[in-house]
């Protein structure tokens, strides 16, 4: 049975704060654009965190979100792309690549990548 919950949305970046009733059945990032407010997105299939946020309260589903590890699940962040209210939610942004790093910061960018081998053309 479709349910219609508030989600409130807080922008960490400019202090705005959105709120729109969302269906339960329907996923939050859509369910904005819909009503004419442009979030952040990349992939819109939970691969990536261009669209990731920090649960304040509430709770949601987001069994597609698989760009994101379980560690980050539970201490409250989400993907809004594939995610869905199950009762009324707020969430505040996160910034550019806060999640990213979070998830992928000790693998990246740490000064211990090795040289890859030169690349070899075939002239014609």
């Amino acid at each position: 049975m479709n349910k219609t919950y508030k989600v409130t949305i807080r922008n960490k970046e400019t202090g705005k704060t959105y709120e729109e009733y969302v269906d339960s059945n329907q996923y939050i990032l859509k369910e904005f654009e819909k009503k004419g407010l442009n979030l952040p997105f990349s992939c819109r299939n939970g691969c990536c965190t261009s669209c990731a946020v920090k649960i304040i309260s509430g709770r949601l589903k987001q069994q597609e979100a698989i760009g994101l590890s379980q560690p980050l699940r539970e201490k409250g962040y989400a993907l809004l792309c594939v995610a869905k209210a199950m009762e009324d939610l707020e969430v505040e942004t996160t910034y550019y690549d806060e999640v990213y790093e979070l998830q992928f910061g000790q693998f990246f960018g740490k000064g211990n990548t090795r040289k890859a081998p030169p690349w070899e053309f075939e002239e014609d």
